[in-house]
């Protein structure tokens, strides 16, 4: 049976709704809309709880969950799982994640959920899925919590309308400084290090006596971050002073360390804490790689001994190394000393972003603790005298029990009888019929009667309260100062446990002069493959190659040295010999160690010294003097020091023991023999450049260029390696840039001076 076409509905009719507007506007307010979303609503903590929406709504679905303290745990996959449907519009995976943070004693100061599993740790290992962890809230997580139901902080609907949520946590402590935070918005970034929490009260404590401290005194009880892996804190007082005052700065961290004494005159180091939000795994693999590639020659190995303490060991080179120069070129190299920021960059209590000082966070911690305690104070008042009212009616009903009963007995209408008899209100006569029998004995009115007093005077001093700021103050202070035994700096979770210490004098180290100085020889053969082979090799024709390829540069060095490489194109490049690959293979190619395209070739290689001057000369026949401190490259990039024009390149690289004096002499030779000499003052000494022109050349270029002096006068080598002279050499004398003659009788037909 053939299907019945299927009819299509008809749309309605009518217009669509267009809106004309430029995209430029409407691309910006849409960005904008964006923007501000994630700053308010993801990225920055408010000053006054310290928290990130996300975390704000996991402690208070576990509060709605009833997973307190003292509780059973619950899966952290129906926590996720609550939070994701009530109140986080956004992924279970990044719940759980802020989730683990919250859990991990190396990432926050104060820990706000209480884990049970696998959370990962300091190594840098993930967390157990949600489906195998399981949580409850930690005692500091209840302090936060404290007074919600008391109408302390206010409500807002959630994502999806049907609950609502708080804005902010009534927050017993001050825990934006307190945990610390981190985060990248749109266009702005927080980066908040954790710090002490009974340091942070006794400085909000200080606050409450003198409103007007400066943020110097207040450094005086806050005396810098205190970061749950501990370690040592080295920055300078006026620096610390600068950055609390701002809100933005840094601190330098270091690793704790200690010494073991192993005999013989031998020790080994003992790292016991790593600076903050390093990943210990990751710093061993660091530190191994650079003892292996002798990059740290202070080091001959690293162990990782760390169980639930930390321990890693380092072995020095020597037991001769002094301990503190040994750490300080493992500082230099290895995360063992960081840089960790300071950018107090929060939402503000009236919701817009701002970067505040130390003193500005305790300021407005302090007023959110005082709007609570108004709003809680109200909030008990208003409890207080709806019980009253029902006190006083129990007590008229007492007063008044035999006709109290008969009308409840016989009349038709209790309630309305009541109230008229007695001018009672609704809500006491409803309590006076809700009244069990044994609830009239004589005992039962005494106990109202004490009730009723007692409220009387909590009524009568939270009045007292509101109207006077300086029993506020009283009380927040009381509040702290119970609060604080929770953070006892006596025990293991307040005790400090980042050092403070001004930042060390130490001379910088030369990590080439902790360099074991052994003799080898570097070689680099002609299809450019380097190695260092060990010792000096004295017969090189002993020296292996690859087939097909051989010798070019042989230099005898030491582990020390560096290597200087010369190439065509006028740039300099410098190699660690320390660095360089042995000699069991046939080492690497130098390109791969250096930018230098295959276009380009080297013209000399030689050690550096420092000291010496270079002659520099280029095939078009320009050139100039360059001292050879200016020729080191710290880069891969080498350095540009001579200058070739378009079709040239680099002929000459003579090094010279010292600069050319007035009386000294530059000989030039080109591919058409011609040979010229003029005083070696016409050239100058630069430290890159063009140069200028030596020789004219026509139809050729320059092949060599040699500077000498009169009393030793021109010399040259013949193709037999003997020593040659030109006794009347002064005849090929002339001024810079001419022509020249041709070379005396015997000259190398090569045009070179050897």
């Amino acid at each position: 049976m053939a299907k019945r076409p299927t009819k299509t509905p008809d749309r309605p009719a009518g217009p669509e709704t267009i809106i004309e507007e430029p995209m430029g506007e409407a691309l910006s307010r849409r960005y904008l809309a964006y923007a501000l979303s994630t700053i308010t609503a993801r990225a920055l903590p408010d000053i006054r709880d310290g928290l990130k929406p996300v975390h704000r709504r996991i402690l208070y679905a576990m509060r709605q969950m009833r997973l307190g303290s003292g509780g059973s745990y619950r899966k952290s996959a129906k926590v996720a799982g609550q939070v994701m449907g009530d109140y986080h519009p956004h992924g279970d995976q990044a719940i759980y994640d802020a989730m683990v943070r919250l859990v991990q004693d190396f990432s926050v100061r104060i820990p706000l959920i209480d884990g049970q599993g696998n959370f990962g740790n300091i190594d840098g290992d993930n967390a157990a899925a949600m489906r195998y962890t399981e949580c409850r809230l930690t005692e500091a997580a209840e302090l936060l919590l404290e007074g919600i139901d008391n109408d302390t902080v206010d409500f807002r609907e959630t994502y999806d309308g049907e609950g609502r949520e708080p804005v902010v946590l009534p927050a017993a402590f001050p825990h934006l400084l307190a945990n610390g935070s981190s985060g990248i918005a749109v266009g702005m970034a927080t980066n908040i290090p954790p710090h002490n929490v009974a340091e942070l009260i006794d400085a909000c404590l200080h606050l409450i006596k003198t409103p007007n401290a400066r943020t110097e005194t207040l450094l005086n009880y806050v005396k810098g971050p205190d970061l749950p892996t501990g370690g040592v804190c080295i920055e300078s007082k006026d620096d610390l002073a600068e950055a609390y005052a701002t809100g933005r700065g840094g601190f330098r961290i270091r690793a704790r360390w200690e010494t073991e004494d192993l005999g013989r005159g031998r020790y080994q180091i003992v790292v016991t804490e790593i600076p903050y939000q390093v990943q210990k795994s990751k710093l061993v693999e660091r530190i191994a790689d650079l003892i292996q590639t002798k990059k740290l020659p202070v080091l001959t190995d690293v162990r990782d001994e760390s169980a639930e303490d930390i321990r890693l060991v380092l072995e020095p080179k020597a037991g001769s190394l002094d301990p503190e120069t040994v750490m300080a070129a493992i500082f230099k190299l290895t995360d063992l000393e960081t840089r960790l920021s300071l950018n107090l960059n929060v939402i503000g209590a009236d919701g817009a972003p701002g970067v505040f000082g130390l003193r500005d966070c305790l300021q407005a911690f302090l007023d959110h603790r005082r709007d609570v305690l108004l709003r809680g104070t109200r909030y008990r008042l208003d409890k207080i005298a709806h019980r009253l009212e029902i006190l006083d009616g129990f007590l008229i009903a007492y007063l008044n029990l035999d006709e109290v009963i008969r009308i409840i007995r016989y009349e038709d209408d209790p309630k309305a009888e009541l109230m008229a008899t007695f001018d009672l209100s609704e809500i006491q006569t409803e309590a006076i019929l809700n009244m069990r029998l044994r609830s009239l004995r004589k005992l039962e009115e005494m106990e109202l009667k004490r009730e009723h007093k007692d409220l009387k005077a909590e009524q009568k001093d939270l009045q007292a309260l509101l109207k006077s700021e300086d029993i506020q103050w009283e009380r927040i202070a009381g509040q702290l100062k119970e609060t604080r035994k929770s953070f006892d700096p006596r025990s293991d979770l307040g005790r400090r446990r980042t050092a403070l210490s001004d930042a060390p004098i130490t001379e910088e180290v030369d990590l080439d002069e902790l360099i074991e100085k052994e003799p080898v020889t570097v070689v680099i053969s002609e299809k450019g493959w380097v190695r260092a082979l060990k010792g000096h090799v004295e017969d090189k024709a002993s020296i292996k190659y690859k087939d097909g390829d051989q010798g070019r540069f042989v230099l005898p060095a030491m582990t020390t040295d560096k290597v200087i490489l010369v190439s065509t194109n006028g740039r300099f490049f410098a190699l660690d010999v320390k660095d360089l690959p042995g000699g069991r293979g046939h080492g690497e190619p130098f390109r791969l160690m250096v930018d230098l395209t295959n276009e380009h070739d080297l013209i000399d290689v030689f050690l550096y010294q420092g000291d010496r001057t270079l002659l520099l000369a280029s095939s078009a026949g320009h050139g100039l003097f360059v001292p050879e401190e200016d020729v080191l490259a710290t880069t891969r990039k080498g350095k540009q020091v001579l200058n070739v024009a378009a079709g040239a390149e680099a002929q000459v690289c003579r090094l010279l023991t010292a600069a050319p004096g007035p009386n000294d002499y530059l000989a030039t030779i080109g591919s058409n023999r011609k040979l010229l000499i003029f005083p070696a003052g016409d050239v100058p000494v630069m430290v890159k450049g063009k140069g200028v022109v030596l020789q004219k050349i026509t139809n050729g270029t320059l092949v060599d260029a040699k500077c000498f002096s009169p009393e030793e006068g021109l010399t040259w080598t013949d193709r037999a390696g003997r020593q040659q002279s030109a006794e009347e050499w002064k005849e090929w004398v002339g001024k810079r840039a001419q022509a020249g003659k041709l070379p005396p009788k015997g000259f190398p037909r090569a045009n070179r001076f050897g």
